[in-house]
């Protein structure tokens, strides 16, 4: 699929495809599309083209949409799942307070997008935080609730990596694929 183009110099492009997204995305910001807001959200999408370039994620970016059905229920069941006991924890539930782990976690693909993917569905999920992201050999840093022992920490890790199994299966590029392929080999 061939990328619609302004070159402007050398270093600088409008793309059509973002210059519509972000007037849509500026027109529901606002409580009733006008023409007004039309013609603001054009400048300011070029706008933001001009002053912040960035390379197109046009070729890294793959939607399966198998995979992609997979990854949104499993979040929305995972979300469910880490809700309750976190809100059971905030309101001062009884029991024992439960120790909170640090945890690397290596992941097999190196790509910035399925990272990127990752640490954004991790940190949205109650009880784990992305702390840090090791780009050099794709690792996640996580605070993860209620990992107090080495089992425990273990099942997190397994976790995120069936995350990240899921993340490649919706969105991954077929160099994505392979490298969880060859890992379990």
């Amino acid at each position: 699929m061939r990328e619609f183009t302004i070159r402007v110099g050398r270093r600088r492009a409008i793309r059509l495809p973002a210059v519509v997204w972000l007037t849509l995305v500026w027109m529901l910001l606002w409580d009733r599309p006008s023409v007004p807001n039309l013609l603001t959200g054009l400048a300011l999408a070029v706008l933001l083209q001009l002053v912040f370039p960035l390379p197109p994620i046009g070729p890294q970016l793959r939607l399966r949409p198998a995979g992609l059905i997979v990854f949104v229920l499993r979040a929305a069941a995972d979300l469910l799942h880490s809700a309750g006991p976190l809100a059971w924890q905030a309101a001062g539930g009884r029991g024992r307070a439960k120790r909170n782990s640090v945890i690397a976690v290596p992941l097999r693909t190196r790509s910035d997008l399925i990272l990127t993917i990752m640490a954004i569905s991790l940190s949205a999920t109650p009880g784990t935080l992305v702390l840090d992201v090791r780009h050099s050999d794709a690792t996640l840093f996580l605070h993860v609730l209620g990992a107090a022992d080495d089992a425990a920490v273990e099942k997190a890790r397994r976790d995120v990596q069936a995350l990240e199994h899921r993340t490649v299966r919706a969105f991954g590029t077929p160099a994505d694929l392979r490298a969880l392929r060859e890992d379990r080999s």
